[in-house]
């Protein structure tokens, strides 16, 4: 296996529905502005708003790694 080079992007993908929609979010965005194939991402922090007693929005911070 050759030898690899990445770029990484720190994306916060948010969603009013889900964890796992902020993560899919983020990971769109990376997919229209990365040059090349994303391999990979690793979730930084979670975190989220409360309104009404009631999570109003989840926010993830992601790196988001591909090749460069």
């Amino acid at each position: 296996m050759a030898d690899k080079t990445y770029r990484t992007w720190n994306l916060v993908g948010s969603s009013r529905e889900s964890v796992e929609d902020a993560i899919h979010g983020a990971i769109q965005t990376a997919g229209t502005e990365a040059p090349g194939k994303l391999d990979w991402f690793v979730v930084k922090e979670i975190r989220g708003r409360i309104e009404g007693q009631q999570v109003a929005w989840y926010q993830v911070s992601l790196e988001i790694g591909g090749e460069a």
